[in-house]
């Protein structure tokens, strides 16, 4: 994909994207953290992550298979969301090995679970609109 198409897909991506995690973050963060927080979490994290997987790493793994993109994509997306939250959220606050673990969980779900609707999207030939 070129420059231009990478940025038109993105606006429908990112939407898509939080439309799939922010109910599995909203469900499955812990309780020690508000709605607010995890509405925001929803938002905020696809947000620091998504340009780079959208508009980066096509580009600078445009030599390599589409495998490889995905692996290190899908890689690099849940453990910036997790380190991001972790610093963010959970440094300094008291919180138990359990609720950081059901909160990275909870993270790497959401994110699997994004990947795979658009993995059944682009099956289906819905992103064709940007071509």
């Amino acid at each position: 994909m070129t420059p231009s198409e990478l940025w038109r897909f993105f606006p429908i991506g990112y939407l898509v994207t939080i439309a799939v995690e922010t109910p599995i973050l909203i469900v499955g963060l812990s309780r020690q953290h508000s709605l607010r927080r995890r509405l925001v979490a929803g938002i905020w994290l696809t947000a620091c992550t998504y340009p780079v997987v959208t508009l980066v790493l096509p580009l600078v793994l445009s030599n390599y298979s589409r495998r490889t993109f995905l692996a290190v994509a899908e890689v690099f997306a849940p453990v910036v969301e997790c380190l991001l939250f972790w610093l963010s959220f959970e440094w300094g606050s008291g919180a138990t090995q359990k609720q950081v673990a059901r909160d990275f969980i909870a993270i790497v779900i959401a994110n699997l679970a994004s990947f795979g609707v658009g993995e059944i999207l682009n099956a289906w030939q819905w992103f064709g609109w940007i071509s």
